[in-house]
Formats: C-alpha cells, sequence, structure tokens
C-alpha cells in the first residue's frame, strides 16, 4: 500500500465524507423516511397506525431484528405504484450521491410487494429508472439484487424468481434476507443453485443473529459470493482463516448492529478485530431510515468510537470496490481515484 498521508482526528470526519467508496448492503425498503411514508400515505389513501412522523419515529426502539422487520413491511405498505418506487429510490440515491457514494448495489424485497397484491414489474420498473436518473445526473452507478426472503417457503422463492426472469436486464443477482434465526440458508440451496445456473451473482445475508455455521451454509451450500453482515464469523477461527484466505467480502453495517442489540455499544463492535485479521470488510448502512444513519453517519461514527484511522479508511473503501460487481477495469478505475484522493490530501489536510 502507498503512504497514507497523517490525518488528524479532527479532520477525518470530513476526510471520510468525502472519499469515494461503493455502498453494497442498503435495503431500499429501508431507505423509506417517516415524512415519505406519510407522503406516499397520503397520495395513496393508505391508512397508517401512527399519527404523525414523531410518533413513527418513535417507534424504532427494536429488540431485535424481528422487531425491527414488523414496522419495516408495515412502512412498505405505502408503496403501490411505479411512482413511489421510483421516488423511494430517487430520496436514496440524492443521499448516496451526497456521500460520495460512486457505486451502489441495492436490495430490494419483491415479496413484500407482490404479496400485496403490486406486479414484480411495477416494483423493478420504478427502482430501474431511479437508478438511470442518478447515473445521468450524478454519474453515480446504481444496481439493483432483488432478495428472497427466509421466513418465506422454497416455493415462494422459485415463484418470486420466474416473476423476476423477464427483468433479468435490471438486475445483477439474488440475495437473501429477511429473519434469520430459525432460517438457515440451507433452505434455500435448490433456488441458489438455479439462479447460478442462470448466471446471476449470489449474496446471502448470514451471521448477524445466526452462528457461524450459517455462513458456512451460506458459502458451502449457496456458493454466496459475498456474506451480508458476517460479524459472527469471529466465533469460528477456521472460519475467520477461510474468509480471510480466500477474500470473501463481508458488507457490515455497524449502526445497525448497534441499533438491533448485536452489539452493545459502537466501541464493542468488531469490525476492527476482521480488519485486523485480513478479511474484507466494507461498511454499509443497512436501513438507513431505521437505524439513525446513511453510510457517511456509519463511518463517521464508527471511526470515533473504535479509534480508526485514514490507513483503515483507505482499506475499507478500497475493499468497497472490490467487492462490488463491477468488472475488473471499473474497479481500477475506482480504486485509483481513491487512491488520488488520498494523495492529494497531502496538499490540503
Amino acid at each position: 500500500m502507498f503512504k497514507i498521508p497523517h490525518i488528524t482526528p479532527r479532520r477525518l470526519p470530513s476526510v471520510l465524507r468525502r472519499m469515494p467508496k461503493a455502498e453494497l448492503h442498503i435495503h431500499i425498503e429501508g431507505s423509506l423516511e417517516p415524512e415519505l411514508i406519510f407522503r406516499l400515505a397520503e397520495r395513496n389513501q393508505v391508512k397508517l397506525p401512527h399519527a404523525s412522523v414523531e410518533a413513527l419515529r418513535a417507534a424504532y426502539d427494536f429488540q431485535d431484528l424481528q422487531s425491527f422487520l414488523d414496522l419495516y413491511y408495515a412502512g412498505a405498505s405505502v408503496l403501490l405504484h411505479e411512482q413511489d418506487f421510483f421516488d423511494l429510490a430517487w430520496a436514496y440515491l440524492q443521499k448516496a450521491a451526497a456521500d460520495n457514494v460512486v457505486h451502489a448495489e441495492i436490495f430490494f424485497d419483491p415479496q413484500t410487494h407482490t404479496a400485496r397484491g403490486v406486479p414484480f414489474e411495477t416494483v423493478i420498473k420504478g427502482l430501474h429508472h431511479a437508478c438511470q436518473r442518478a447515473h445521468q445526473e450524478f454519474g453515480l452507478s446504481a444496481k439493483l439484487i432483488p432478495c428472497f426472503l427466509r421466513h418465506l417457503s422454497e416455493e415462494d422463492a422459485f415463484a418470486m424468481l420466474e416473476a423476476a426472469m423477464p427483468f433479468r436486464h435490471h438486475f445483477i443477482g439474488v440475495g437473501l434476507d429477511s429473519s434469520e434465526l430459525g432460517h438457515p440458508p440451507a433452505k434455500f440451496e435448490r433456488v441458489f443453485a438455479h439462479c447460478r445456473e442462470l448466471g446471476l451473482h449470489v449474496v446471502a445475508h448470514a451471521g448477524e443473529e445466526g452462528p457461524p455455521e450459517y455462513i458456512r451454509e451460506a458459502l458451502d451450500l449457496l456458493k454466496a459470493e459475498r456474506i451480508d453482515h458476517g460479524v459472527q464469523a469471529v466465533h469460528d477461527p477456521a472460519l475467520m482463516r477461510r474468509l480471510a484466505e480466500q477474500r470473501v467480502p463481508l458488507t457490515v453495517c455497524p449502526l445497525s448492529n448497534i441499533k438491533l442489540r448485536v452489539f452493545p455499544t459502537l466501541a464493542r463492535h468488531n469490525l476492527k478485530s476482521l480488519l485486523d485479521a485480513g478479511l474484507c470488510v466494507t461498511v454499509n448502512s443497512d436501513d438507513p431510515a431505521y437505524f439513525g444513519g446513511y453510510v457517511n453517519d456509519n463511518y463517521v461514527e464508527l471511526f470515533a468510537a473504535l479509534g480508526l484511522d485514514a490507513r483503515q479508511a483507505y482499506q475499507l473503501a478500497f475493499n468497497s470496490f472490490e467487492a462490488s460487481f463491477a468488472d475488473a477495469a471499473t474497479k481500477r478505475a475506482w480504486q485509483h481515484g481513491l487512491k488520488a484522493f488520498f494523495e492529494g490530501l497531502r496538499e490540503h489536510d
């Protein structure tokens, strides 16, 4: 690695906010801010269980993943039309551009919407059009990844995949999310095998609340190319060595982990241990409207809590490009731009 200039703690937050980065773990429904929920509810004449934006925000006190998901799915009820999905994604992409995200790989949950009678086509067209606009206006690269809801059946997952395939040109891969405990990756082994046959990238949530064995299953049975979260890997030294040796990316979401009580405080988060062990760790926002921060907030608060420095900032941003599903030449260009950014700090910081 080239020599990273010394950045004082006072100046580091500015560097974190300005440096180019990719975001690889963002659920677009999880970026649905209360203000937009109420705006869409009024437009679509949907009755909400909360009387005001303030009352809804006050409900964001989660005990675990499931208590969050209950509110998350309720919030999605206001998303009915293509314009709603466009507005949702456009709101996130504007924030991402302001955070100097140059590439985003965005999760969405089709089954949350198709179960309410909203066609897959409606969902993906609205999201795709927002991604197109972000590229035109900001130069921001944005790709879509539909996720299977793991609390639903294998049969439901196959049905979702069938509905998605006419729009294959609008997404790059598939993921696995929702309630982790009691729903191991093995449940979807056949679905993911078919996805790989179709040439889709595959990723999976594993090792957030679930045990290290779920990470092993995601790797061995689903052949996941990235592990979303993966923080429980530290409890299995052999797995840690494997993740490091094979450069399997972990898309870690610090503020989410605190909000859902995976760790008691950011100061107790294990991201530094993962990074020190040589793992390809990245920083992401997960469900920023619910967890109190977009990607730059995650960087700034995590670095303050763990005492991380500019060298680690460079490594995390470099990892985010390495872990993306962009082609090799594009990754190199982004990483070159990141290096140029840090080299330029010698004159300005």
